[in-house]
């Protein structure tokens, strides 16, 4: 028999006291009877007592036989209809699973059962709280750390790496840099981008400014002084810093404008020119083919996968802590707004009545099954060790209602005859 638990132990016990108390009670009306059925002689009142010990043995000795005869062969004999429950354990299991089936597993009572329940509400009560939403955050990211690492990769790599490609190749890229154009220049982007490049020309012109020196010294004739270089460099390098000044601090500068028509005559070409956008798709399609991008491509799932893996194994991760916060926001709202209490309700009950209508006979067949597998003198030691303390009492009860029955059943004998 398998190991007991704690309460199966406490029951064990608690069993034995009862059969205990039983056979105590069978033993003093036996006694009872005897001494009554010696001093019936010479008290004819005795008779009444006799007659009640006499009919208290036999419904206590009755009933011990039909309690016995449940779980085993009362005295080790193999009386026909005993031991019950080990010789019909199957049909027993069978029975149990076809009960609660047809009594249980029902859209009737799971509805009802599901419509007092109020889960939605109930649902969203408890995620609104930041701890029970932490909670559930942990337990989805388990599931998908769980998912991610029971899947294909190579089936995902190849499938995500498809499906980017394809958007890619699809996606005619000049009509969209066209698009992106225009919205850079509608929100003056391009005008802070053109500030950042002058900053930068001018600090490049500055980091560079003897390099630039040299190179004039190198290009100037021999028999000009080199006083007339220094000025003539002095001249041109300040004249250049002065224009990229004057750019700079000029928002209708004519550079600038001239740039905003370029730019502008740019995006209308990305977007109707036939043989702009022709060039542009050869050159995404030739990109495409490039070993470094596939490369890319075929790595990227990968990465994903990692990136996932770590974040959902780290509490304090912005993609737990987006978790958290998203089914926090989701139990506030279920708790403040009946209508999506009410869907979510009835996304539960639609739920629950496909599971019962599909599965309710597997269910029965798991019951009849398992016990199918018990061995029966163990299934019945674990019965009785489940209901064997109350029926006890029916032997207690058996043997007082069969001494009352027999003094009854005395009483009435005396007085008629």
């Amino acid at each position: 028999m398998q190991q007991l638990s704690t309460a199966d132990l406490q029951r064990r016990t608690d069993l034995r006291r009862m059969k205990r108390l039983a056979l105590a009670l069978l033993v003093f009306v036996t006694i009872v009877f005897l001494v009554a059925r010696w001093q019936e002689d010479r008290n004819g009142w005795v008779g009444y007592v006799r007659a009640f010990a006499e009919a208290a043995m036999v419904g206590a000795l009755a009933d011990w036989f039909a309690v016995t005869a449940l779980f085993r062969h009362p005295l080790g004999l193999p009386i026909p209809h005993t031991a019950i429950i080990p010789n019909r354990k199957d049909q027993i299991g069978q029975s149990l699973g076809e009960f609660v089936q047809e009594n249980f597993l029902t859209r009737e009572v799971l509805h009802e059962r599901l419509d007092q329940a109020r889960v939605g509400q109930r649902l969203g009560t408890w995620l609104a709280d930041a701890t029970n939403a932490a909670k559930a955050g942990t337990a989805v990211a388990d599931a998908m750390r769980g998912s991610l690492e029971v899947i294909d990769d190579r089936d995902v790599g190849a499938a995500l790496e498809g499906i980017i490609e394809r958007k890619v190749r699809n996606t005619s890229i000049a009509p969209l840099m066209g698009r992106a154009i225009d919205l850079a220049m509608e929100g003056g982007h391009h005008h802070r981008l053109l500030d950042v490049t002058l900053t930068g020309l001018g600090g490049f012109l500055d980091d560079n400014r003897t390099t630039f020196r040299q190179r004039l010294a190198t290009e100037s004739p021999w028999w000009v002084p080199e006083g007339v270089d220094d000025r003539i460099f002095d001249k041109i390098y300040t004249a250049v810093h002065r224009f990229l000044a004057d750019i700079g601090r000029n928002p209708e500068h004519e550079v600038r404008q001239a740039i905003d028509r370029r730019m502008l005559d740019f995006a209308a070409r990305l977007k109707s020119d036939p043989g702009l956008i022709a060039k542009l798709e050869d050159v995404k399609a030739e990109l495409l083919e490039h070993r470094d991008v596939q490369a890319w491509l075929q790595s990227l799932w990968g990465e994903v996968k990692r990136s996932t893996l770590v974040a959902t194994d780290d509490p304090n991760s912005e993609l737990r802590h987006r978790i958290d916060r998203s089914l926090q926001r989701l139990g506030e709202r279920m708790a403040a707004e009946p209508e999506l209490q009410a869907k979510v309700d009835d996304w539960v009950r639609r739920a629950a009545g496909y599971v019962v209508d599909h599965y309710r006979g597997e269910v029965a067949e798991i019951i009849s099954s398992t016990v199918a597998k018990w061995d029966g003198k163990a299934t019945a030691e674990r019965l009785e060790l489940q209901v064997g303390r109350d029926l006890q009492f029916i032997r207690i009860n058996g043997t007082i209602v069969g001494g009352l029955a027999g003094l009854v059943i005395y009483t009435i004998t005396q007085s008629i005859f």
